[in-house]
């Protein structure tokens, strides 16, 4: 990560990483990616665009990116997140509305 970004990635396994909860985070953030790729992250927002997602109502688990994650239109591209039916959001950023 480049220091600019004062976001901190704490090694869970081989393959894993989260940015714990904090400030107005709901759940932990959560992002699978090796060490080839994570040398690249931190170049754009999208592990901001992960704690966001981790802000949301609702939100369950974790707010997740996959490998291929990059920045997006609210949700990083390769995000993943679940929410409850009665206190959830849909997001048209979590679902590809862009794509259409």
């Amino acid at each position: 990560m480049e220091e600019g970004l004062k976001i901190s990635l704490k090694k869970i396994d081989e393959n894993r990483y989260v940015v714990e909860k904090h400030g107005a985070m709901r759940v932990d953030g959560v992002v699978y990616i090796n060490e080839d790729l994570l040398r690249d992250l931190g170049k754009d927002e999208s592990i901001r665009q992960v704690e966001n997602v981790a802000c949301l109502p609702g939100i369950v688990g974790a707010s997740m990116a996959m490998p291929d994650i990059h920045w997006g239109y609210g949700f990083p591209i390769g995000g993943v997140a679940a929410f409850g039916a009665e206190e959830g959001i849909i997001s048209p950023g979590g679902v590809g509305y862009d794509i259409n």
